[in-house]
């Protein structure tokens, strides 16, 4: 959700703003990759943004979130220190990455009111995760240190797969908008 972030300096609103450029390179790297998906798989959609906003009173700095081209987001801040609460620190990149991702994804899905990404060979929705996880996977789960990909449960009958790296789908992958009616 967007708008007018609380500064709680006696009843002032801070707008949200896109945030500085370099200001948080491994945010951006990692949105450099998940923008690489948008493009191949939402024809026409621009590329996702990265936006700060002050940060709720009793908290220092700012609060940064993977936004729509036009600034609008939803979902929690995203930091890339930003994990799964009493989750193992993950390393470096591929946690952002997976991070990130995750925070895209909630931002396109619950603006475009779509599933994104789906699985072509299932036609389901993907998940962000460490490559080669089993199905019972869990956040902060040791032994899964594998590059972020888009991960798929399956069908009905199973059949779960890493179905491609972060930043590598390709082409237009339909979606289904809400309600089950086919996405643009």
């Amino acid at each position: 959700m967007s708008g007018s972030a609380w500064t709680g300096d006696g009843g002032s609103f801070a707008e949200p703003e896109r945030a500085e450029p370099g200001r948080w390179p491994a945010l951006e790297a990692a949105l450099a990759v998940v923008n690489r998906d948008v493009r191949a798989t939402l024809p026409g959609q621009g590329p996702l943004i990265l936006m700060a906003a002050p940060a709720p009173d009793g908290f220092d700095g700012e609060q940064v979130y993977v936004a729509m081209a036009d600034g609008r987001w939803h979902g929690n801040p995203v930091h890339s220190d930003d994990l799964e609460e009493g989750a193992p620190p993950e390393p470096g990149e591929a946690g952002v990455l997976r991070v990130v991702a995750e925070a895209a994804q909630e931002t396109v899905v619950e603006l475009l009111w779509r599933v994104w990404p789906l699985c072509r060979e299932h036609g389901t929705g993907m998940h962000p995760r460490p490559a080669g996880t089993s199905e019972d996977w869990y956040p902060g789960e040791s032994g899964t240190a594998g590059p972020p990909v888009w991960w798929c449960r399956g069908g009905r009958g199973g059949g779960c797969h890493d179905a491609s790296p972060i930043g590598e789908l390709a082409g237009p992958c339909g979606g289904t908008a809400a309600g089950g009616v086919p996405g643009p």
